[in-house]
């Protein structure tokens, strides 16, 4: 019996792309590209959404099962050596970094940011841009080793997160 259950396992591993990752009742946060979404499913509910900002291209925000490796509150931008807490700071009040690409959560992200009006549009260079309330709330309800699926989907939340296996 053992190893039909270990065979199922390894069959739904090839044929799924989330194995046994991401699992029913599992937070999971899921960013749909194609509408500029998104969702936070806990314990088997969706109980945030939101609208985002991804990349000005498709191929800047990566697509795929991440994990939410580094959390931080006012974020430094290191790029043009502005401070958090700093109104220039694009980065906004938080800053939620995934390991996308081999990246160790400090290159891609979710984060706010200082021009509220990309939100829901294709301007950033890959990350994931959130409006200051949402995202404070998202922040105070993952943890580091949250999973996050970036996808591309005609689908609506409530498929995916079903897809997923979270629901």
């Amino acid at each position: 019996m053992r190893a039909v259950f270990v065979l199922c396992l390894l069959a739904g591993s090839i044929f799924w792309p989330f194995g046994a990752e991401v699992l029913p009742g599992d937070t999971l946060i899921i960013v749909n590209k194609r509408t500029n979404e998104l969702a936070l499913v806990d314990r088997g509910q969706i109980v945030l959404s939101s609208k985002v900002a991804t990349g000005a291209r498709n191929e800047l925000t990566p697509e795929g099962l991440f994990t939410i490796k580094v959390k931080a509150v006012n974020p430094y931008y290191r790029k043009k050596n502005i401070p958090g807490g700093d109104p220039r700071n694009p980065l906004g009040s938080r800053w939620i970094g995934f390991d996308a690409w081999g990246t160790d959560g400090r290159t891609y992200g979710l984060h706010g940011t200082n021009d509220p009006s990309s939100i829901g549009r294709y301007v950033s260079q890959g990350c994931i841009r959130m409006r200051r309330k949402p995202l404070e709330e998202l922040y105070e309800k993952v943890q580091a080793g949250t999973k996050i699926w970036v996808v591309h989907s005609d689908k609506s939340m409530e498929q995916l997160a079903r897809e997923s296996g979270a629901i």
